[in-house]
């Protein structure tokens, strides 16, 4: 999924470099980013759920409803994210209907995988 289009007017850059963390799980969570520059890992407890690329969307969750991170951001190699606050996602969201659908939809998509994480074997 890639939005970087939508972003690219926005100044909030924040930049990490390899090993650095963009959010740990259990921090206050109220902002989204969108990685515009290298990969990234999302990891839960001690396991990598997901590789994030160019385009990539993280922290939504935080953005629809705030409270604690379910996850940790680490970056693989630097990174640049673009931040979106509320004011930011809102405005997205109305200008571009088409955006907020992606995003419920990437929301969908990684709970049915945190689900299936949780499935135990014997049931599979």
């Amino acid at each position: 999924m890639i939005f970087c289009e939508l972003f690219s007017h926005n100044p909030t850059i924040i930049r990490l470099p390899a090993g650095g963390t963009l959010f740990r799980e259990g921090d206050d969570g109220h902002l989204m980013y969108v990685l515009s520059i290298g990969s990234a890992e999302v990891v839960v407890g001690n396991r990598v759920v997901e590789r994030l690329q160019h385009g990539s969307v993280v922290g939504e969750m935080g953005i629809v409803s705030p409270g604690p991170r379910s996850a940790t951001v680490v970056a693989i190699e630097d990174c640049e994210f673009v931040e979106i606050d509320e004011k930011r996602f809102q405005f997205l969201v109305q200008q571009t209907p088409y955006f907020a659908l992606q995003i419920m939809r990437l929301m969908a998509e990684r709970l049915r995988h945190a689900n299936q994480l949780m499935t135990p074997i014997e049931d599979i």
